[in-house]
């Protein structure tokens, strides 16, 4: 069926979404924008005001891109070039240096507020066409063979909504994981932090901008909000209670030593969080599927929370895509976990990691941590930060060792229009290669699939699209490769030697995606 397409007995709506924070915005945005009926169901009325998630990385601004609000990134971001490890003393243990262009374009580190993004997504998803409905709990869910019936209560009525497909994106107490019954794999690392987010009166420099204090007395993180916020996360000590912990005083107290009082900051949250580290076993139960918080978490000390909730967004929306049109089988959907669940295992590693480092109350082993780290760190070494992780097992090509990377974007130039390769050549399905047009060496059948995926070929160099910054060339000669072709979500399908190749490229995508 086309999209938009709506014939008599159909849905109300091809993907009924429940939930609306950023994950279940971006979801809906990148399916509508393919021409799919999107309906939402948020239980709360109105948008949560107060900052929540305040980073994401250059993976994810691409993803945001896409979904076509990076217009907006202006005065909503911050770029932080440092975040510094100290002990104590002051001492640096650690010192993670970002870049200010990472490999999809933008900077690898962007520090924002939450409801600001959260409204940017909104805005875009109306003009989508995205049905929106607040102030509406789903609380029944019954999957068939043909679709998904919500029940949907909104002031003491209930009424019942179709659905071809159902996605959970409503958090990490999911009504839709509850009704699954998937079970959850928890690694039991649990710490509790009271999280504080201030806005100065006067524009105050920090330097450097995130601070990570790895102090037994009490561990404490200073990062940015985004432009004109701040935040501090103080660790609750083993002789707190929540309770005390979790209160205004508090709050101003554990603030005062860092120069931040009453008269000088507007307080706008204080909420204690426990940390936590687990994941869904079983993100798709037929029609129904998972996002998110609602598949997994993971403490915040990597920055990659809604990160990951961004990237199942991306992953889910071209897959949905294809399964709607009739392009590929409902199996198709059963990829969605295997790629991303191990994505997350590693961010959920590497979240754990540093959390070990930093949440160290015992005065005697926080001595030995900062003797061994600043060894460690006078050698050369040092924990890193996970960036460019691959995806697991799912739609890529076999004994392909660029198979399931993220692929760059770089800037380019054609026909006196320069800017982002999406924003310039287009996104989706893309075949890229440096020493001529992959299109020409496609067979009429191979054209024809790769036509129907709406897809994206691109010549580098040599009279074709010029390299900017040489992020393509420098990619295919570090991997050896003529061509390769990427995925709507930027990571790589496959690549090959020549770009004579193309074509095998694109029948070893056609046979996958027909099984």
């Amino acid at each position: 069926m086309a999209p938009g397409h709506r014939g008599s007995g159909d849905p109300r709506h091809d993907v009924a979404i429940v939930g609306y924070g950023p994950v279940g915005e971006t979801l809906a945005i990148l399916l509508a924008q393919r021409g799919w009926r999107v309906g939402v169901f948020e239980k709360q009325p109105t948008a949560y005001p107060l900052p929540r998630a305040v980073h994401f990385d250059h993976e994810v601004a691409r993803i945001l891109q896409a979904a076509g609000i990076a217009d907006g990134f202006a005065g909503l971001t911050e770029t932080a070039d440092v975040y510094e490890w100290r002990n104590a003393a002051g001492q640096t243990l650690l010192r993670f240096n970002s870049r200010p262009l990472g490999a999809s374009g933008w900077p690898e580190a962007n520090m924002f507020p939450q409801p600001e993004l959260e409204r940017l997504l909104d805005r875009r998803a109306r003009a989508c066409g995205v049905e929106v409905a607040r102030g509406c709990e789903v609380v029944g869910l019954d999957a068939a063979a043909d679709g998904v019936t919500l029940a949907v209560a909104r002031d003491g009525r209930r009424d019942e909504v179709r659905a071809r497909f159902a996605v959970g994106c409503d958090g990490a107490n999911s009504f839709v994981r509850a009704q699954l019954g998937s079970a959850v794999t928890d690694l039991g690392f649990f710490y509790d932090w009271l999280i504080v987010d201030v806005r100065p009166h006067q524009p105050t420099p920090w330097s450097p901008l995130n601070v990570q204090i790895c102090d037994p007395a009490r561990p404490t993180t200073m990062v940015s909000g985004g432009p004109g916020r701040r935040r501090w996360e103080f660790m609750r000590l083993p002789d707190e209670s929540i309770e005390d912990l979790n209160s205004e005083a508090t709050a101003w107290r554990l603030l005062a030593p860092w120069g931040v009082r009453p008269e000088e900051a507007q307080l706008e949250r204080h909420t204690v969080y426990r940390f936590q580290a687990r994941w869904v076993d079983g993100w798709r139960a037929g029609r129904v599927l998972l996002a998110g918080d609602a598949a997994h978490q993971m403490p915040p000390f990597a920055g990659q929370g809604m990160c990951s909730g961004l990237r199942d967004a991306a992953n889910l929306a071209w897959k949905l895509d294809l399964v709607l049109r009739d392009a590929a089988p409902q199996s198709l959907l059963d990829t969605y976990e295997s790629e991303r669940v191990q994505h997350v295992r590693l961010a959920i590693d590497a979240s754990m990691e540093l959390g070990k480092v930093i949440c160290i109350a015992d005065p005697a082993e926080a001595e030995a941590r900062d003797r061994a780290m600043i060894a460690a760190a006078a050698a050369g070494h040092q924990i890193a930060i996970p960036a460019g992780m691959p995806i697991g097992p799912g739609v890529t090509r076999a004994d392909d060792a660029t198979a399931g990377q993220l692929f760059v974007q770089g800037h380019v130039r054609r026909a006196g229009a320069s800017g982002l390769f999406d924003d310039i050549v287009g996104r989706g399905w893309t075949l890229i290669a440096a020493a001529g047009d992959p299109l020409a060496h496609l067979d009429a059948e191979s054209a024809a699939f790769f036509a129907s995926l709406g897809g994206v070929a691109a010549h580098i160099g040599d009279g074709g699209i010029e390299d900017v910054d040489g992020a393509y060339h420098r990619w295919l000669t570090e991997h050896g490769a003529g061509v390769v072709l990427q995925r709507p979500d930027f990571y790589v399908f496959g690549s090959a030697a020549r770009v004579e190749d193309a074509g095998l490229l694109v029948r070893d995508l056609r046979r996958m995606l027909s099984n």
